[in-house]
């Protein structure tokens, strides 16, 4: 108990270093800057600590917070390998991205908002990962949607961050209802919400489909699966070091953690829809980045993609490889953000792909480092992508060779995509004044790339972590619970996955050409990209309902209220009630002639009374 309690008082470190920055520190940004970086990192030196003197043991404590009759929600710790090694990656990816804004941010002037920012979401993802019940989830969940809307919204006077923030709102609002929905709904057939006691429940029982999907709503939302996906790309309005946080180890890792965290209450039939789900999710990803000039916004397909291939592994009953590759994601995306970050503050915030160019020649450390993370992601060997996307491959064709057709497919426009963006950003000349003067960033801002691209190069090998936690990186590689073996054909399955991913690069090498300044398949292919860019129209149908539908009916409701409950019940029953008043304030007047009146009126209804008037 003595490890968690340390645990537990670095975690609200973090509280306390974002609590101190919005109060007190507001107009010392550099104070606040390294208040914070020096708060994560003890909270990332703890977390290390932690993981090497646990025995693999879990930990749990719990006690009462609130109590309604015989109903009574605990706060409680539930700490196990799953947690071990996700907070493992949080505490890593952390630091890198804290120490690159140091650099990144060192000009901006409310640097005490972004790094309060940055200390509650971390300090919301760690809740939700120490979380042992619903209702704790739930209120972390919350909590970590109100801190990625303030850092999207950072730049809050450019129209962009705040539409951006307000629609990655309420894209997590939707969601979060769902979720919701489902948490009532696992009390009420359950009767309880504690992670421990639903895991033991007999499986004989049969867990609901319907609210599995419903408590599979926050992994839509948060993770930026269909039909929940439209902010993710959009939230690249804020600043880049938060791009790499939200597409790694916050929100859409909360998402992935919540399926895994909660795999048991998961019904074969509700998996399928998950499956399926994921797999269109990660084609559609792929064929929009290929349309997609930001470098930011093509990364963020990416993530769509991956994060598609990372439900694939979840539908496939493979939680355990599904934590996997999202580990190993974690690092190369983080890499791939950050890395285009550094192109940017380079470049005079340059993020048209089509006006870079030539920056393997200015860049020389930040071009390597996002090669490196473009290998990864194409699933080289011994990379930290190559087991857990080499097993959920694998496990794919022998279950469902459909979905293995359309990961293989969407693995190849993912490498063309990641092709295109490479040699038209990095490679030939520069294609701008911008990328001409173009030139590598502070120590601050290199120092995280390379240990990125070192953790995305080695942290693949589970023998490279703790032996605490190579059972969660192996639990699944050998047999899952669909009995299947899959230690007959691993290296062709992996080399036939790196095979489909370098075909696909290099064909982008020979169609796009070295620093191209115009797109070739809008030249050659214009309607197909047409149709590409408009990212099948969902954001236009979302914004059609939006304006003609939702807008309509906002609009009507206002109306009724304004007329029926603010005029009618409202208004109408205080001018009655005051027609009543005016009415018995006559009765005590003082004036007899009243009294006169009233008592003759007394009098005649009495007769009409008395002589049946109302038989």
């Amino acid at each position: 108990m003595e490890i968690l309690n340390l645990l537990l008082f670095a975690w609200f470190l973090l509280l306390a270093s974002a609590f101190l920055m919005a109060t007190l520190l507001r107009q010392k940004g550099l104070v606040a800057s390294w208040i914070s970086f020096a708060v994560f990192l003890c909270f990332g030196i703890t977390t290390l600590f932690v993981l090497i003197e646990w025995n693999g043991i879990p930990l749990m404590c719990s006690w009462s917070w609130l109590r309604l009759g015989d109903w009574q929600v605990s706060m409680g710790i539930y700490f196990n390998d799953m947690a071990a090694l996700v907070l493992l990656v949080v505490a890593l990816v952390g630091f890198c991205v804290h120490f690159f804004s140091l650099g990144y941010m060192r000009k901006d002037r409310s640097k005490s908002r972004y790094f309060a920012g940055l200390s509650i979401s971390m300090f919301s993802m760690v809740g939700i990962i120490l979380s042992d019940n619903l209702v704790m989830i739930f209120f972390f969940w919350q909590l970590l949607t109100f801190s990625f809307y303030v850092l999207i919204a950072h730049y809050w006077k450019t129209k962009g961050a705040k539409v951006a923030s307000k629609k990655a709102f309420i894209v997590n609002r939707v969601g979060d209802l769902g979720f919701l929905i489902g948490i009532i709904g696992c009390y009420y057939q359950y009767g309880t919400l504690n992670l421990i006691d639903l895991s033991n429940l007999d499986p004989k029982l049969g867990f609901s489909t319907y609210l599995a999907l419903l408590l599979s709503c926050g992994f839509l939302s948060k993770s930026a699966q269909f039909p929940l996906q439209v902010w993710l790309p959009d939230s690249t309005a804020g600043p880049t070091p938060v791009s790499a946080l939200l597409q790694t180890t916050t929100a859409v890792a909360a998402g992935v953690y919540l399926i895994a965290r909660l795999f048991f209450l998961f019904s074969p039939e509700a998996l399928q829809v998950i499956l399926w789900g994921c797999a269109m999710m990660t084609v559609y990803a792929s064929l929009c980045a290929l349309a997609e000039r930001d470098i930011k916004k093509i990364l963020a397909y990416s993530t769509l993609a991956h994060l598609g291939f990372i439900g694939i592994g979840l539908g496939l009953g493979l939680p355990g490889l599904a934590l996997l590759y999202m580990c190993g994601h974690a690092f190369f995306k983080t890499l791939l953000v950050l890395a285009s970050g550094s192109v940017m503050v380079a470049c005079d915030h340059q993020q048209d792909i089509f006006r870079l160019g030539g920056l393997w020649k200015k860049m020389p450390l930040t071009s390597a480092t996002f090669a490196v993370g473009i290998l990864v992601s194409c699933g080289m060997v011994f990379f930290s992508d190559y087991f857990g996307k080499g097993g959920i491959l694998q496990v794919a064709y022998l279950y469902n060779k459909t979905v293995f057709y359309v990961v293989l497919f969407s693995a190849f426009i993912s490498a063309i995509y990641m092709g295109r963006l490479f040699w038209i950003a990095f490679m030939g000349s520069a294609n701008s004044q911008e990328a001409r003067q173009a030139r590598e960033g502070t120590w601050l801002m290199r120092l995280p790339l390379l240990i990125l691209a070192l953790l995305s190069i080695f942290g693949g090998y589970s023998n490279a972590w703790s032996s605490n936690l190579s059972s969660v990186f192996s639990v699944e590689l050998n047999k899952v619970h669909h009995g299947i073996d899959l230690t007959e054909a691993t290296g062709v399955f992996l080399f036939l996955g790196i095979s489909v991913s370098l075909v696909g690069f290099i064909s982008a090498l020979y169609f796009y050409g070295s620093g191209a300044k115009e797109d070739k398949l809008e030249q050659r292919a214009g309607d197909l990209y047409r149709f590409l860019a408009s990212k099948l129209w969902i954001d236009s149908l979302y914004r059609f309902y939006v304006d003609r539908i939702q807008q309509r009916i906002a609009n009507l409701t206002n109306t009724l209220d304004f007329l029926v409950i603010g005029g009618l019940l409202v208004r109408g029953l205080a001018g009655v009630a005051g027609l009543l008043g005016m009415g018995i304030r006559l009765f005590h007047s003082g004036n007899g002639n009243y009294y006169v009146y009233w008592f003759l009126l007394g009098m005649v209804l009495f007769g009409l009374f008395a002589v049946g008037a109302w038989h």
